[in-house]
């Protein structure tokens, strides 16, 4: 993450106890003051009210009304997990001691579509190589593989440079981020670089300005460079794989390698999770996190409903060719793009 980006999100949280000082208010630690500030929190601070169209107001009537005094932690915890659940973000948790919510259903109502058991049994016969966080090798017809499972260990320079120099002499790479959750942004741009010639705009980023649901500031900027000279970059075709349950930082990889003219996306529709996650506290202590600021691809469109494959590379792994020692959904869209890049 570059250091601008950096000090944007720093003021986020700066902003947000500040958004509406006009009028602060208090509330009782008890089942009505804790659901009401966690109410208020979000409407003044979360960040896709307008873009899911979510009437918070109506949100509230319906969840208010089963609020009472004599109801427990656990029960008043199901009803806010519940309502929270109405934003339908992956992103958004409220976290006691005894349980943590989580919207699951932005993957859950969707198929797999990856075995990392598979590609390393009958793929590479389990000899693979691995370093910081990937895992690495040639595939049959002279096509590298990088399994990329999470952005949240670090992925070095280093690392980088000797991946991609054992896998020079392919002739074209594969970058699978199936089920890779997210994590951090700064891992996102050390990989993304590897593959830029120039400059390049690769998104926006846009914070909450005040209470009101559709206050946010002017879309920044978010430009990569190419990785530094002496560094090994990739210049020829790349497929990303993608599948539902690549999300948050992830999503971002894959929306911004889409664009990039060697690349080509394929697989499922991403899981999303544009937002930029921030936490606060209840007055009984409950950590709620949610998403505070909204990035944006390099159209300055949201990528919060997942990114698309390239069109005609959406593909499906087929559980009965998997059983076989077949990811259908690797080779549909490797051999559609060395069609692409003859």
């Amino acid at each position: 993450m570059t250091r601008k980006i950096l000090l944007l999100i720093l003021s986020v949280a700066t902003l947000l106890p500040l958004a509406g000082c006009h009028e602060v208010t208090e509330y009782a630690d008890d089942p009505r003051g804790n659901f009401e500030a966690l109410w208020e929190m979000l409407d003044k601070h979360y960040c896709f009210f307008d873009s899911k169209d979510i009437d918070w107001d109506e949100v509230h009537a319906r969840y208010g009304a089963l609020i009472s005094p004599e109801m427990t932690r656990e029960q008043l915890f199901d009803v806010c997990a519940a309502m929270l659940a109405e934003l339908r973000d992956g992103h958004v948790n409220l976290s006691a001691a005894f349980n943590t919510s989580y919207y699951r259903a932005w993957w859950s109502d969707y198929p797999q579509n990856f075995s990392l058991r598979l590609i390393q049994e009958s793929y590479f016969g389990f000899d693979y190589r691995q370093s910081s966080g990937m895992m690495y090798g040639m595939l049959t017809d002279n096509v590298g593989y990088i399994h990329i499972p999470s952005f949240s260990t670090p992925i070095g320079e280093g690392n980088l440079d000797y991946a991609l120099h054992y896998l020079a002499t392919a002739s074209a790479l594969v970058i699978d981020v199936r089920d890779n959750g997210g994590g951090d942004l700064t891992t996102v741009e050390t990989v993304v670089s590897r593959f830029l010639t120039e400059p390049t705009l690769v998104g926006y980023i846009s914070h909450k300005t005040g209470p009101g649901h559709g206050d946010f500031s002017e879309p920044y900027p978010i430009v990569y460079k190419p990785a530094a000279e002496g560094r090994v970059r990739w210049g020829k075709p790349v497929l990303v794989l993608a599948n539902r349950s690549t999300f948050s930082a992830a999503n971002n990889f894959v929306s911004i390698m889409r664009r990039l003219p060697l690349a080509r996306v394929g697989g499922a529709v991403t899981g999303g999770g544009s937002g930029m996650p921030y936490s606060s506290e209840l007055p009984c202590g409950w950590v709620v996190r949610f998403s505070a600021c909204s990035m944006l691809d390099a159209a300055g469109e949201s990528t919060e409903a997942g990114i698309p494959p390239t069109p005609g590379y959406e593909a499906d792994m087929d559980p009965e060719a998997a059983l076989h020692g077949h990811d259908t959904l690797l080779d549909t869209c490797v051999e559609r793009l060395m069609a692409d890049f003859q």
